[in-house]
């Protein structure tokens, strides 16, 4: 019978294993919580975009209105995409800022 010898690891390469492992799986479950608490929504309506960005209804109506924010209507409802707004957003920004 053939003993092998007992790997005893050091510290530091017990927490490079643990790292490794463990490390992948609680950032996943981390992304998984995030988004079960506050899912990205790829569609808003004018109050939901007006909540968002701390403005009024009337604001928001009055950018699409201008073209500032592209929005689509969909019966009486008007639906604004939340890339869409981001782009708006930074390109709002962009401008702002060129002077």
């Amino acid at each position: 019978m053939r003993h092998q010898g007992i790997f005893i690891p050091t510290e530091e390469r017990v927490i490079t294993i643990l790292k490794e492992l463990v490390d992948p799986q609680f950032k996943e479950l981390k992304k998984l919580i995030t988004e079960g608490i506050n899912p990205l929504k790829h569609n808003l309506t004018v109050q939901e975009t007006a909540k968002r960005l701390n403005v009024s209804e009337l604001t928001i109506r009055n950018y699409i209105k201008k073209g500032t924010i592209k929005a689509e209507k969909i019966g009486r409802r008007i639906i604004i995409n939340s890339k869409d707004l981001e782009k708006s957003l930074a390109e709002v920004k962009s401008f702002k800022y060129r002077r």
